[in-house]
């Protein structure tokens, strides 16, 4: 088990990545007693045998912990024991079984798993996760008050499986993969927002698991609406960023998408211009690179700086240059 550098496209990110290599007889004692309880916590781990290969991967995102975990095979049981010795306690785990087959079990049930398929499990009571070969999780991990669920709450929406072919799965699913394998790789105010969208979509899960969900699609609407605004965040730079654009790249129509915002009192067009300002206001104020007030604008989509300007006044009641003076 080798711990290395968290490397994405090239470049270093927050977090902690674990794999096993030679020599092959110490890797799987070492992926059991060393990788897997920094990314899971304390677990009594079975693997078949000494020569396992696997890998685990760590990041932070904001208050929550993104997880991806792959390998051949292996059982992991956490006991009242270790519950009561551990201080993972505090912490929610929800899962999405990326590749392979799994079986959950926690709180008298037991939820066998097949890809795509989301589940959730408290780390604050015993649980057993099996997975044969061969998997690949991708996993959040969040403090247990983030929910807002009560105790009895909490045990009733464990083992209990969102299966892709649900109207909601089908968005979470891929949402959940997704913002494991970019955690990290974001702008720090992104991460923060995609964080606070995950939670939002996390509750959502919670919802429609305790039946509280509505029965026509305004769930599924919100959570879609999140993921756009994800997008969003992470397109600003690209001038080509557009209501149409979006809605392609979301496979939707753009009456649809304009209805979507809606809920926000405002439309797609004025939520890019909004993020766009904001993301100027910390280049300005950062004030590190000696970028000009028009370069500031060009970097993030603004393609004229006199609509920049113009844009920015009616917004903060100043000028440009006024704002980033009275930040000298």
């Amino acid at each position: 088990m080798t711990p290395a550098a968290l490397v994405q496209d090239g470049v270093s990110i927050p977090g902690s990545f674990h794999t096993t290599d030679s020599p092959p007889v110490r890797c799987g004692r070492a992926y059991r007693h060393e990788a897997l309880p920094r990314t899971v916590g304390a677990v009594d781990m079975t693997i078949p045998n000494e020569a396992y290969s696997g890998t685990s991967r760590t990041t932070p995102l904001g208050r929550l912990k993104a997880v991806t975990v792959d390998g051949d095979c292996l059982s992991a049981l956490r006991t009242r024991r270790l519950v009561a010795q551990g201080d993972e306690d505090e912490y929610v785990v929800v899962t999405v079984l990326d590749t392979g087959v799994a079986r959950l079990e926690q709180d008298g049930r037991a939820a066998p798993l097949g890809p795509g398929d989301i589940v959730i499990y408290d780390m604050a009571r015993p649980v057993r996760l099996a997975l044969p070969p061969s998997f690949r999780t991708k996993s959040l991990v969040l403090p247990r008050d983030v929910l807002g669920l009560s105790e009895s709450d909490m045990a009733k929406i464990t083992a209990c499986p969102l299966g892709p072919d649900t109207p909601l799965g089908r968005l979470l699913s891929p949402f959940l993969a997704g913002l494991v394998d970019s955690a990290g790789t974001h702008p720090p105010r992104t991460g923060e927002l995609l964080a606070r969208n995950a939670v939002d979509l996390l509750r959502l899960l919670a919802a429609e698991l305790l039946g509280r969900t509505s029965t026509d699609t305004s769930e599924g609407n919100r959570a879609l609406l999140l993921r756009i605004q994800a997008f969003i965040d992470d397109h600003l730079a690209d001038r080509d960023l557009t209501p149409q654009a979006i809605a392609r790249a979301h496979h939707i129509s753009l009456r649809y998408l304009h209805k979507l915002f809606e809920s926000e009192d405002t439309t797609v067009g004025r939520w890019i211009q909004r993020c766009r300002l904001e993301e100027c206001r910390r280049d300005m104020a950062r004030q590190t690179n000696g970028s000009t007030i028009a370069a500031v604008a060009h970097r993030w989509g603004f393609t004229s700086a006199a609509h920049f300007s113009r844009v920015f006044r009616t917004a903060y009641g100043m000028s440009p240059r006024e704002w980033r003076d009275s930040k000298a």
